[in-house]
């Protein structure tokens, strides 16, 4: 994930903390993992090294020192060239799902098993996206109907495998 330009993109409303940055982040992605705080400030202050943020301000009120970073024009550019280049199809990279099921065939691992478990596991979380009630949000419907969109098509390339497997091993 792009986090270096998703925190370009979340400061460009204007001038935040960390705090508010990783608040913000989690708001825009409630179905996703949560942004790690220590993932936050190292992205800041790589950022700002890279001169795309600038410290605007530290405060101190009788707590820890919170210090406020806003985009430069030249972050700016750099999120309005991000946003403007199509991402690249991903089909020459092998996820975690399928460096698991080679492993399991390539070692007699039950990966008929592992298929079932997988198949699952993606059922699972579809059904918890769809029956968890979305927020006012109005890209959160979006966020979910793509996270469902990729699910869905994972489960059908696990049934393919399932049966690819199966028919192999004499099993269907």
């Amino acid at each position: 994930m792009a986090t270096a330009e998703l925190v370009l993109g979340l400061l460009s409303a204007g001038p935040a903390h960390g705090y508010d940055v990783k608040r913000g982040h989690d708001a825009w992605f409630p179905d996703s993992r949560p942004l790690a705080f220590g993932q936050v400030y190292t992205t800041l202050g790589r950022l700002e090294r890279d001169g795309l943020v600038e410290v605007v301000d530290k405060t101190s009120g009788g707590g820890p020192d919170r210090t406020v970073y806003a985009l430069t024009s030249k972050g700016r550019d750099h999120l309005s060239d991000w946003l403007n280049d199509p991402v690249p199809p991903a089909w020459g990279s092998a996820d975690e799902v399928l460096r698991k099921l080679v492993a399991a065939i390539r070692t007699g691992g039950d990966a008929e098993g592992f298929l079932a478990r997988q198949r699952a596991s993606h059922l699972r979380r579809i059904r918890e996206l769809r029956e968890t009630p979305a927020d006012n949000d109005p890209t959160s419907p979006l966020v979910r109907e793509y996270i469902v969109a990729h699910l869905d098509a994972d489960l059908r390339w696990l049934d393919g495998a399932l049966d690819r497997i199966s028919e192999q091993r004499g099993t269907r």
